[in-house]
């Protein structure tokens, strides 16, 4: 127990920190532990980003001050690192999926979409 008597649930820990794994995995932060390589797929990182922003938009009011605290911090580490590797330039296989999450047009010049119906090309309100 804490000084002030709040512990973090388990459950929403393992949930925060299995989206937060994902998200750093697909920004390529991380090596992949199922292909023992560092992938990279922006778009799939949006993805994880938003969810992990949607829980914390809906569990506002019911969390504990610590567990608060963790989801906002993880939010803002998981934010910053998308935005460093979205400015970075594409690698060879990374391409379509940075077009994708950036909201650009292919080739042919019709517009990519992330699939979540959000334009901005960032997770989460920034």
């Amino acid at each position: 127990m804490n000084s002030t008597g709040e512990n973090v649930d388990a459950n929403f820990f393992q949930l925060v920190m299995s989206l937060q794994i994902a998200a750093m995995q697909y920004m390529g932060k991380i090596v992949s532990p199922m292909t023992g390589k560092v992938e990279r797929n922006l778009e799939q990182a949006k993805v994880s980003v938003d969810m992990l922003s949607m829980i914390a938009e809906k569990t506002k009011g019911n969390l504990s001050e610590q567990e608060e605290k963790l989801i906002n911090n993880i939010l803002h580490e998981l934010r910053l690192n998308y935005v460093d590797e979205a400015n970075k330039p594409a690698e060879k296989g990374d391409e379509a999926d940075d077009k994708k999450a950036a909201g650009e047009t292919t080739e042919t010049g019709d517009p990519e979409t992330t699939g979540t119906g959000d334009d901005s090309g960032s997770p989460g309100d920034m």
